[in-house]
């Protein structure tokens, strides 16, 4: 019997998931998270296997949704030096199998279905966490996920302004012609972190670093944070001030508790306990928990990544590149 799967690059993927799909994409996020969290789809929280030095590892991501019958698995290496070697710090590809059969249906690159689902599913948090009215964006980071969510949060949502930082002015200034010149938008580079979050009523936080970016007081009462860096129990992104003062709401509270460092050294160091981790983004897109309680209260939407993100995602993908007849294919002979 011979067994078909087709192989999709990452220039691939782009062609299936193009921007004027990122509203239904953001859709998708929503409605796969909803599921997640009233326990219709299943993924262990992820295996991150280290290779070589500290924050340098091996991450395994399998998920299924029982919902749309999804079934794969995202295998990524992290490599934060790679950067000096003109390579990205992540490096992954998605598998999908037949969940009936167990059959191989595709494989496909990941990193920028990594891209786009993170920047969908922080949208789902702008959605039901923000304030209506707010749209002056600060961004700290310039790299693809500051980028892709400044494209995302566009897509969905007027942005009066965006202001971006980061410790390498080179980068900044490429990210300000790229995006202003593909966007509409009054795109700027901040001399400071704390200029790029002045005035700001949602920020992004897509940094690599260990230590916090941001400090508690350059957050403005009403402001919506997303913090989609510092997924390792040793990092962190934001001020423990910042954090402790926030209603707090992760993509998984399994994982969360035990991966992301602003929680977990936030909870070691006394400045909360677990119980300061209102829900799951999930609960909120389906009305079960709620985003913001009152207008002046700062929201946090802490991001770890989940595979149920990227499975549908990578799903849709290869469903429509099934449809079109893209990519390669390759028989399996048995």
């Amino acid at each position: 019997m011979t067994l078909m799967f087709r192989f999709l690059t990452e220039q691939d993927v782009r062609e299936m998931l193009p921007a004027s799909e990122f509203p239904a994409l953001v859709d998708l996020m929503a409605g796969t998270l909803a599921d997640f969290s009233a326990n219709r789809a299943t993924q262990p929280v992820r295996t991150a296997l280290p290779v070589g030095p500290p924050g340098q590892y091996l991450g395994l991501m399998p998920a299924l949704l029982s919902a749309g019958g999804a079934l794969g698995a995202k295998l990524v290496s992290v490599v934060p030096s790679n950067a000096l070697r003109g390579l990205s710090s992540h490096i992954g590809i998605i598998v999908l199998f037949d969940p009936e059969t167990g059959a191989l249906r595709a494989v496909m690159d990941a990193r920028y279905i990594t891209e786009v689902r993170t920047a969908a599913v922080s949208a789902v948090s702008v959605r039901h966490m923000a304030r209506p009215d707010a749209t002056r964006l600060g961004v700290i980071g310039a790299g693809v996920q500051a980028r892709s969510h400044v494209e995302v949060f566009a897509a969905v949502r007027p942005l009066s302004r965006v202001r971006v930082w980061s410790p390498d002015p080179t980068e900044v200034d490429a990210f300000v012609r790229d995006v202003s010149g593909r966007l509409a938008l009054d795109v700027g580079a901040a001399g400071s972190a704390e200029q790029a979050l002045l005035d700001a009523d949602l920020v992004v936080l897509a940094t690599s670093s260990d230590r916090p970016v941001v400090r508690s007081e350059w957050i403005a009462d009403g402001t919506h944070v997303v913090s989609v860096g510092a997924c390792r129990p040793h990092q962190r992104e934001m001020d423990p001030r910042l954090v402790a003062r926030s209603r707090l709401i992760v993509d998984s509270i399994a994982a969360a508790v035990v991966e992301s460092g602003d929680i977990v050294m936030g909870i070691a160091e006394g400045w909360f306990g677990r119980e300061h981790v209102v829900g799951e983004l999930g609960g909120v897109a389906a009305g079960l928990v709620q985003g913001r309680a009152a207008p002046g209260e700062v929201t946090i939407f802490k991001s770890l990544g989940l595979a149920v993100e990227d499975v549908p995602a990578a799903d849709l993908a290869a469903r429509r590149a099934d449809a079109q007849r893209l990519g390669l294919e390759f028989a399996l002979e048995r």
